[in-house]
């Protein structure tokens, strides 16, 4: 059969139609280990796009450097009969640099193609070959790798003409019909006819459900350097020696400043602050498109020179002021990322890591820092890296260890608000929200707001509000006890529904959680909270002259195994105290809890929107 009637539209199995914005036809990589410092990649990809939603199942680019060389790369557009349109050879593909910005990584770059397509569906054929010296990052294989795109055929093939000792570990596998040949120097995989899956709220990371196999060598070639490492430990030392040593130079300028920073200050974590900011204060942080770059940092003295890094080398650059201040420290490799993510314990390969940060020993506990970060406060590391196993490398004793974990009731905000509620409806109010932890990371951003920005995302906040109006507003960022506190003065028209002599409102004015989880008649994932969360609100209402409380919402305690739901009301004199406590606790639940937690949150979003109603005397 010619490829143009393959590629036909006709072609595709209907099964993998369903939910399918695209479908990827063929996705095959070939890996030839040729030597230890040469190895080749041919990769094929042909992607049907079923609809505009699907163009970014494309992915025609490749990225290279001076270690990494492109020797063929090409794209053919076909229409939905299998007819070729175009053809996109290099000279066609835009080169453009993999940095956003600054000359140190000038060699790392994209080429990508640029189609716009001028009808649905189409078909891309996108193929190159690449050559590289470095062999320590073998390619694995994920034939799944987004929602929403079916899979008619993927393939990965390993040949080691060099007997570098393959190792691989497979994940997932099961439910699958993975074809599998394996001997000492050869490693293949199949899989066929894999149906587009739906997203659901709630599910685990994709590559915790989907199947997957991580490869690699034990020895390989990595810039000018042989190595070795079938462990994390080897693997650590290896980076420690190979990529790490002689890299942490500064300037003697630097030096003094540094020393001068930290002169009199006896505590090892407060000189490790002060060197933090410095660095947060005199540097900027540049994005190097993950799988260019390589691992290695640049010296700091180029760092220091020119002020400037990505991730390797703000880290980097940090580690070596921390050691002019007379502060140990680690270089860690993580998979950053909002979804956690683990390294595998049992199976080492830099492959699975994006992101480098810094572990700061103090006593039996590591303190955790972000050098790329020039606004999160010292020792907090947010959502980005929190609660993962990392690479921790230390001479001679690198190894897993896990980050900071946020526990729920530690990621608290904590709502009051004095309340006056008029005869008209309106309302004017104090309030104080105090966040902490993750819920911290989510709300300190907003202290740099405009004022017309501030008042959209208050708007946002609280968008049962009519004609909220912010008349006054004070932000303090705690950096130190990594708290903030917001204070505001609010009023707003028509909150409350007038009824002839009765005034109807609800008292949980500034934090209704309305979050409802998607129903599922056939649900196919387990259910995972990342993190959990702790809300505690007090607001004191005082109602207007000449009213009196015709009905009042009853007072609710809810546990389960999901959190915590409570709220009570009290009386005073002409207020109404509103307390209310929400916990959601972080876990992983099997598909069938997913019903029982859903009922859980429409009961909170529910009772959140309780009424009083208030009647004149």
């Amino acid at each position: 059969m010619s490829q143009s009637n393959s590629l036909a539209v006709t072609e595709i199995p209907e099964e993998l139609k369903k939910s399918a914005n695209a479908v990827i036809r063929l996705s095959s990589l070939d890996v030839v280990i040729e030597k230890k410092n040469k190895m080749t990649y041919t990769y094929q990809r042909d992607v049907t796009v079923l609809n505009e939603k699907g163009n970014r199942f494309v992915e025609a680019y490749a990225g290279y450097d001076n270690q990494l060389k492109i020797r063929k790369i090409e794209a053919i557009i076909f229409d939905e009969h299998g007819e070729e349109i175009k053809k996109i050879r290099k000279r066609d593909f835009i080169d453009q640099s993999a940095v956003d910005g600054g000359t140190l990584y000038s060699d790392s770059r994209v080429l990508y193609m640029s189609y716009m397509p001028t009808s649905y569906p189409y078909t891309v054929s996108f193929t190159y070959e690449m050559e590289t010296q470095n062999t320590a990052f073998i390619p694995s294989w994920r034939p799944i790798t987004g929602y929403y795109v079916s899979v008619e055929k993927d393939s990965y093939r390993l040949k080691d003409l060099a007997n570098l000792e393959i190792r691989y570990k497979t994940k997932n596998f099961e439910g699958y019909d993975v074809k599998i040949n394996s001997n000492d120097t050869f490693l293949e995989f199949s899989l066929s006819y894999i149906q587009a899956k739906k997203p659901e709220q709630l599910s685990p990371v994709l590559s915790k459900v989907s199947p997957h196999c991580m490869v690699a060598v034990n020895q390989f070639y990595y810039y000018g350097a042989d190595g070795y490492a079938s462990n994390w430990k080897e693997f650590g030392d290896w980076v420690f020696n190979a990529l790490l040593k002689g890299r942490n130079t500064v300037s003697n300028e630097t030096k003094d400043k540094i020393t001068q920073l930290v002169k009199g200050i006896d505590n090892p974590l407060e000189r490790a602050q002060i060197v933090y900011e410095y660095v947060q204060n005199n540097t900027r942080y540049i994005s190097v498109q993950v799988g260019i770059g390589g691992v290695q940092p640049i010296p700091a003295s180029e760092v220091d020179r020119l002020k400037y890094g990505d991730c390797k080398g703000l880290t980097n650059y940090t580690q070596a002021l921390l050691t002019v201040a007379n502060v140990p420290s680690y270089y860690s490799v993580v998979q950053s990322g909002q979804e956690i993510v683990d390294f595998d314990p049992e199976f080492a390969t830099l492959e699975q890591g994006n992101h480098i940060i810094l572990a700061i020993p103090n006593g039996d506990e590591l303190t955790w820092i972000d050098c790329t970060s020039q606004v999160h406060p010292f020792g907090f590391i947010g959502d980005f890296t929190d609660n993962r196993n990392v690479l921790l490398v230390k001479e001679g004793g690198s190894e897993i260890v896990k980050t900071t974990f946020y526990p729920d009731n530690k990621n608290s905000q904590y709502t009051s608000a004095k309340i006056k509620l008029e005869a008209n409806g309106n309302f004017t109010s104090d309030v104080e929200i105090n966040t902490e932890g993750i819920q911290y990371d989510s709300r300190f951003r907003i202290e740099n707001f405009s004022d017309k920005d501030l008042m959209s995302y208050y708007k946002n906040l609280w968008g049962d509000i009519n004609d909220l109006n912010i008349a006054n507003y004070k932000f303090n960022n705690d950096k130190n006890l990594v708290k903030f506190t917001e204070e505001l003065q609010v009023d707003a028209k028509g909150y409350a529904t007038l009824n002839s002599e009765s005034i109807i409102f609800s008292p949980n004015i500034f934090n209704k959680n309305t979050f409802v989880p998607d129903r599922y008649r056939n649900r196919q994932f387990n259910m995972e909270i990342q993190r959990g969360y702790l809300d505690v609100d007090t607001f004191e209402i005082e109602i207007p002259e000449n009213y009196m409380i015709e009905g009042l919402p009853e007072s609710v305690t809810e546990e389960n195994k999901f959190g915590e739901y409570v709220i009570d009301f009290l009386i005073k004199d002409n207020t109404i105290i509103y307390k209310r406590k929400l916990l959601i606790k972080k876990g992983e639940y099997s598909k069938e809890d997913y019903n029982l937690y859903r009922d859980f949150r429409r009961k909170v979003s529910k009772l959140d929107k309780s009424i009083i109603v208030l009647k004149s005397k």
